[in-house]
């Protein structure tokens, strides 16, 4: 296994960091506030990014496949995958589909939580208004979401938790924890937080997975950023 290089989240608006790079794959650190794909907003986004970067790197002509094979919200940091090649996305899809990727965040909510704790809820997508609300088992619209926190510290009214996400819904993390009465710190759209929307306390701390042609198990972890809600922690 190669020697992984471990990136620390100290500016969360900082270039895109790439901590690992082959023929097949590319594991980056996406900051805040960038959409990892276009969107009505215009912006440039993630992909558009790293196919500019992947172009001038190896000097490439026409345009540069880079396969999306999961996402994280616009305001949510982390690491993610991207495929360089169709078949690396088809085997990386389909490890995500079999639920076979370790996928770790660390959230700051609101209140107290129970040490560990398993949220089953239903979720469902308005994609009008791009929210996502709890439904019932009985509204065929709505797809259950699995995930598994445990506690890592307490202070000042807020909770650190590690998240072990089972399913992958849009904005799964974000309307769970609001639902359960712990929205994460600066999440706008599903908490109590007013002002920038781009401030939310959930990062993308860890991802493992096997690589898509050598088979091999990687996992990549990432450090918490070094900003004022996260020292209390520390």
């Amino acid at each position: 296994m190669p020697q992984l290089p471990t990136l620390s989240f100290i500016d969360e608006y900082q270039s895109i960091g790439v901590l690992y790079e082959d023929n097949h794959i590319l594991v980056i650190h996406k900051p805040r506030n960038i959409p990892v794909q276009s969107d009505d907003s215009g912006d440039e986004s993630i992909q558009t990014l790293l196919q500019s970067y992947l172009k001038e790197k190896y000097q490439k002509p026409g345009n540069v496949f880079l396969g999306i094979v999961h996402r994280l919200d616009r305001p949510v940091s982390g690491i993610m995958v991207f495929a360089k090649t169709s078949k690396a996305a088809s085997r990386l899809s389909e490890q995500f589909r079999l639920g076979k990727i370790t996928k770790n965040y660390w959230a700051i909510v609101q209140g107290k939580t129970e040490m560990a704790k398993t949220l089953n809820d239903f979720l469902k997508k308005d994609s009008k208004t791009n929210t996502v609300s709890v439904s019932n088992s009985k509204d065929q619209e709505a797809k259950k979401a699995t995930l598994h926190f445990k506690k890592i510290s307490e202070s000042d009214g807020k909770s650190l938790l590690e998240i072990d996400l089972e399913t992958g819904r849009p904005h799964q993390i974000r309307v769970q924890l609001s639902h359960l009465g712990n929205p994460i710190i600066g999440d706008a759209k599903y908490g109590k937080s007013k002002g920038r929307s781009d401030e939310i306390e959930l990062k993308s701390i860890r991802i493992g997975f096997e690589h898509p042609t050598t088979k091999e198990a990687l996992l990549f972890e990432g450090l918490i950023p070094d900003s004022a809600n996260w020292l209390v922690f520390h």
